[in-house]
């Protein structure tokens, strides 16, 4: 980058989506850095969305959990486990998550998961099974959304939203009686539903007897009030809920939990069941063992202090090297949006000439069907996984790459 100084190295990609990994999905490009010349200019900074800092994961704390567990758990603990999980972990849960996230949660209804895939994969074949085609997505949304539902034999049918949350008319327009959203922190556009669409949906799941998939993936982290409640506490029997521990712990414990609707339960275990008998039990009792001694709670604050810097840093960088650019979704989450002014595009120009300086950004159209207008460059940045000098770096090496515009 000219004059911008050495930019700091990075790890390798990482998934992208909200709470599943990185996937092709519409156009088959969502998540991927852009280069110029693939292999042409390493990456050196990659602002990638939706991923947490892994240095984050409290070692000690787990290990200090992995060693009671083992200590104290019954040789015959170790058999096949309930398909629905552990109990003691679904207790734990269902404890946690009314506190912290305002659901419905019992325990008899909480089935654990290897992550917000798998429960989406589980909720697919089931929906499939009872006769549904098609599944609506949010426009923006997650692409992984899309691949995922698709392995399952569903159609997706794109939805289009906006600073409220989904609308009602294209909804029930579609002919869909099943949708997958992220109300709290929509991804990737990173608004909150206001309370009227929160209702709306409900009242149209009521009406078509359909059922709503809220994919919490982000929901614990938000930076200026109490996290918003999720939609779930309004209506257990027509939402389905899942979340992980991906952005809180790390992706690769694939330790999740879904709370279902009492008429969906019986079969979403039996679909558990076969596709894979069950999540490991040494697993699930240490974060059953985790959460009781309040670690995960001290976990989640660790996290969010670290991630608002970082978010702060972000915004003090585009401030500075890129000024007139604005930026939403700054409130919550582990990205933001920033709509930079017309006279640095075109986008694949922007993209281009940051790639060259060795900074991977992704455009927000690669989430949905809408397009920039007027040479506005929109992108989705995500900063969490990003040491603060890191990412001062690496906006400004983006503004040097591409000059005054």
């Amino acid at each position: 980058a000219r004059g911008a100084g050495p930019v700091p190295r990075t790890p390798g990609t990482a998934p992208h989506a909200p709470g599943t990994g990185a996937g092709p999905y519409a156009r088959g490009t969502a998540g991927r850095p852009h280069t110029r010349d693939a292999g042409a200019v390493a990456v050196r900074v990659d602002f990638r969305p939706g991923t947490p800092d892994l240095s984050l994961f409290p070692r000690a704390a787990w290990s200090a959990a992995q060693r009671a567990v083992l200590a104290r758990l019954p040789h015959h603990a170790l058999g096949y486990p309930d398909p629905r999980g552990l109990p003691a972990l679904r207790e734990e849960l269902a404890a946690m998550l009314t506190r912290r996230r305002g659901v419905v949660a019992d325990p008899e209804r909480l089935v654990v998961c290897s992550g917000v895939a798998q429960a989406s994969t589980l909720l697919g074949f089931v929906l499939r099974a009872r006769g549904h085609g098609a599944i609506g997505i949010e426009d923006p949304g997650s692409p992984e959304h899309g691949r995922l539902f698709s392995s399952t034999g569903l159609d997706t049918v794109w939805l289009p939203l906006d600073g409220a949350g989904l609308r009602p008319e294209p909804v029930a327009a579609s002919g869909v009686r099943a949708v997958v959203v992220t109300p709290s922190h929509q991804f990737p556009s990173g608004i909150s539903w206001s309370a009227e669409r929160r209702a709306a949906l409900l009242g149209w799941a009521r009406a078509v007897d359909g059922h709503v998939l809220e994919d919490d993936y982000d929901g614990d982290f938000r930076y200026d009030r109490a996290p918003v409640g999720a939609l779930q506490g309004l209506d257990p029997e027509h939402v389905v809920y899942a979340g992980s521990v991906s952005k809180s712990l790390a992706p690769g414990l694939r330790l999740g939990w879904m709370l279902v609707p009492g008429e969906l339960l019986a079969e979403v275990v039996e679909r558990k069941r076969t596709m894979d008998l069950g999540n490991p039990v040494l697993d699930q009792a240490v974060l059953a063992e985790f959460v009781a001694r309040g670690a995960y709670d001290r976990q989640l604050r660790r996290c969010q202090r670290a991630y608002r810097e970082r978010r702060d840093a972000l915004l003090a960088a585009l401030a500075e090297h890129l000024p007139g650019t604005e930026v939403s979704g700054i409130a919550a989450g582990l990205h933001v949006i920033a709509r930079v002014p017309g006279r640095y595009g075109p986008t694949e120009r922007f993209l281009a000439r940051a790639a060259a300086a060795g900074v991977a950004l992704r455009p927000l159209e690669e989430y949905g069907t809408a397009r920039p207008g007027d040479g506005e460059v929109r992108l989705v940045i995500g900063y969490a996984h990003l040491a603060p000098s890191t990412v001062a770096a690496g906006i400004r090496a983006v503004a040097a790459a591409v000059g005054r515009g």
